[in-house]
């Protein structure tokens, strides 16, 4: 009878632990298979974090390369272009500059008065007819006209004086002092041979009327102040001057040189073209064989820059 209770109780109690088992293992279960979805996220979390390592070092790596290239870079060639950059800047935001006309042509005209006659002073010996042979004792005022160009070298007297001007000034002129009647060498062949008379196969009344004239050529410094202003005054100090007169002197001389002294002023008066007066004084050490060129000039112009 006790056997049979002490195998009862094993039975009940084997039964329990069965029934215990088989409401525990299910739980068990459900557990360990969340576990190994929570480690397999972790593990997924941990590669992604390694590879995000991995990129960040590679970034690392490249940056690092790319200033060790850019400091290789950074040689002689690097600096000319960042230079010619700077200066393509500059000049751009530099203003245009416009190309100044600095020469300039003129013609020009006016009057003209001789402090003697254009007669000889000197006469001929035995002649008995006076003073004035071949040349003509005309009025001393005569008229002009002529041309000159302007050679601008620079606009500082060269770095003596800033905003003047020097420039050389090439000058053409012929004047007319008048016309003249029954020419002296007439009288001289007249009182040889008597009126109406030929000696020698030379006929008189040679010559009935002549026009007395002057060619003259110059060449001058010349100084202009106020640059860069549309009103110019200007200043010769000394110029030369070759003087060829006509009818010629009585030695028959044509050509005799002197100097000039002149001031005067132009005006801008449109883009390119001036207007100027001046005044001169022409003076030779010497006449020529009796012949006096010495006189002044006044008169006006008109130019043309180039």
């Amino acid at each position: 009878m006790t056997f049979t209770k002490t195998k009862l109780a094993l039975g009940i109690a084997t039964a329990s632990l069965t029934m215990a088992g088989a409401l525990v293992s299910p739980q068990a279960a459900a557990l360990t298979k969340a576990e190994r979805v929570a480690e397999a996220a972790s593990n997924k979390a941990e590669a992604l974090e390694y590879q995000v390592q991995q990129m960040s070092q590679t970034l690392q790596a490249m940056q690092a390369e790319l200033n060790r290239v850019k400091a290789e870079g950074a040689g002689p060639t690097t600096e000319k272009v960042e230079e010619l950059d700077q200066w393509m800047a500059s000049v751009k935001a530099a203003p245009v500059k416009e190309d100044v006309k600095e020469h300039a042509f003129s013609v020009r005209g006016g009057w003209m008065h001789m402090n003697d006659n254009r007669g000889s002073t000197a006469g001929l010996a035995g002649s008995g007819i006076g003073d004035d042979v071949l040349t003509s004792s005309v009025d001393k005022d005569a008229f002009y006209y002529g041309g000159a160009i302007d050679f601008n070298m620079n606009n500082d007297l060269f770095g003596l004086m800033d905003g003047v001007s020097f420039g050389i000034e090439l000058g053409i002129e012929y004047s007319e002092l008048g016309d003249r009647e029954d020419s002296g060498l007439d009288n001289v062949i007249t009182a040889a041979t008597g009126p109406g008379g030929v000696t020698g196969g030379v006929p008189t009344n040679l010559q009935k009327d002549v026009t007395v004239n002057m060619l003259r050529v110059s060449a001058a410094p010349k100084l202009k102040f106020m640059h860069g202003s549309k009103f110019r005054p200007w200043l010769i100090p000394v110029g030369l001057d070759m003087n060829i007169i006509s009818p010629p002197s009585d030695a028959v001389t044509v050509l005799n040189t002197g100097m000039q002294f002149g001031t005067g002023a132009e005006y801008e008066i449109f883009k390119g073209i001036i207007a100027g007066v001046d005044g001169r004084y022409h003076w030779t050490p010497d006449d020529v064989d009796g012949v006096d060129t010495d006189g002044f000039t006044l008169g006006g112009s008109v130019g043309f820059k180039f």
